[in-house]
C-alpha cells in the first residue's frame, strides 16, 4: 500500500493532539473514518504507532522516529505548492478561517469586509471558535489561516507580527447616577462590574481581568460573560461598570450610549499579533491576506499603499 498525503496529515495530527476525537475535530473529518486511515498506517508500518494510555494516545518509539520525516513532507508539499500556485485576490474564491475574540470581531470585521468587497470580492472569511488547546494543530493543518490575538505561550514554529497595542478603559450608561468622570479607586471598587472571562482560550486579556479582580470585592462582580458586546449591552441597561479594550468601547459607547471614563487602576496593555504556522509563511495566499491586516490594522497602516501580495513578512 503506498502513503498518501491525507494519511501523513493524520499521522502528524495524532502526534500533535494524543486523541482521536480532538484529531478528528481538527482535521474535520468523522472519528471512525480517522480509525480507518490509522488501521492502514498501521498495516503499512507494521507497527501501532499509536498506544492508548487512558485518554491519550501515547506514540511508539516508531511513530517518533517517523516524525521528522513525516513533517517534512508536509512541510515540502506547503513550498511546493506555494512555488506554484500564483494567488489573484481580484479572481480567488478562496475562503480565509481566523480566530479572534469578540473585540477583535467588532473592530476588525467591518473594515476588513469593506476592504475585500472593493479589492477582492470573491474572497471570503469564517471566523472560528477560539479553542486554545487546539490552536497550534488548526494552524499547523492549515485549517486555520492565522490567529489574531495575544498568545504569548505558543512554539516557536508558529510566527507572529505584531499590530496594535490595547489599553483598558470603563464604560457606563451615559445617564449613570454616580459616575460621571474618573472616579476614585474607592468609588469604583464599590459599584457593580460586569467582568469579561478569557477563562480557558490562554488569551493575554486574562490579565487585565486578574488585575481588576484584585481591586474589586467578589460580591460586587455581579456577572461574567465571555464576551464584550453582551458585557456593553447590559452596562448600558443597568448600573454596572464594564472594563473594556479602549477601541471596542468607543464603538459600545456609539451603539448603546454608553460614557466611557479612565479607570484608577492601572491595567496592563495588551500587544495584538497576528499568528501562523511556519509551514504556511510562504504559501502566497496566507502572505496576502497578512499583509491586507498588516496594512489595515498594524502601527504603520494607512501609508495609502495596497497589501503585498507575494512578500513574505
Amino acid at each position: 500500500m503506498d502513503l498518501d498525503l491525507r494519511q501523513l496529515r493524520v499521522f502528524a495530527t495524532l502526534l500533535k493532539e494524543h486523541n482521536l476525537t480532538r484529531a478528528a475535530e481538527v482535521l474535520d473529518v468523522t472519528q471512525p473514518a480517522l480509525s480507518k486511515t490509522l488501521a492502514g498506517l498501521r498495516a503499512h508500518f507494521g507497527d501501532p504507532l499509536f498506544i492508548r494510555v487512558g485518554h491519550r494516545m501515547q506514540p511508539t518509539s516508531k511513530a517518533l522516529e517517523l516524525e521528522p520525516a513525516v513533517r517534512a513532507i508536509l512541510d515540502q508539499l506547503t513550498t511546493l505548492r506555494a512555488t506554484h500556485v500564483p494567488f489573484d485576490p481580484a479572481s480567488s474564491a478562496r475562503t480565509f478561517s481566523f480566530c479572534v475574540v469578540d473585540s477583535g470581531m467588532v473592530t476588525v470585521l467591518p473594515p476588513l469586509i469593506r476592504y475585500l468587497h472593493r479589492h477582492a470580492p470573491r474572497v471570503t472569511v469564517r471566523v472560528v471558535p477560539l479553542e486554545i488547546e487546539r490552536l497550534e494543530a488548526q494552524l499547523e493543518s492549515g485549517l486555520m489561516d492565522f490567529a489574531m490575538g495575544s498568545y504569548p505561550s505558543m512554539s516557536k514554529r508558529i510566527r507572529r507580527q505584531a499590530l496594535w497595542s490595547v489599553s483598558y478603559v470603563g464604560v457606563v450608561r451615559g445617564d449613570h447616577p454616580r459616575i460621571q468622570g474618573r472616579p476614585s479607586l474607592k468609588a469604583f471598587a464599590a459599584e457593580k462590574h460586569v467582568l469579561v472571562s478569557a477563562a480557558g482560550t490562554g488569551h493575554a486579556h486574562h490579565h487585565a481581568e486578574r488585575a481588576l479582580e484584585r481591586v474589586i470585592p467578589p460580591e460586587n462582580v455581579t456577572c461574567r460573560l465571555p464576551t464584550f458586546v453582551a458585557a456593553g449591552l447590559l452596562a448600558s441597561e443597568t448600573d454596572a461598570i464594564v472594563t473594556v479594550p479602549k477601541g471596542m468601547a468607543e464603538i459600545l459607547a456609539t451603539k448603546f450610549g454608553l460614557r466611557v471614563f479612565l479607570p484608577p487602576l492601572k491595567l496592563p496593555k495588551i500587544e495584538v499579533s497576528q499568528h501562523w504556522h511556519e509551514r504556511f509563511h510562504r504559501e502566497p495566499g496566507s502572505q496576502w491576506i497578512r499583509g491586507v491586516f498588516a496594512e489595515l490594522f498594524g502601527e504603520k497602516r494607512g501609508t495609502g499603499n495596497p497589501p503585498p501580495y507575494t512578500t513574505a513578512l
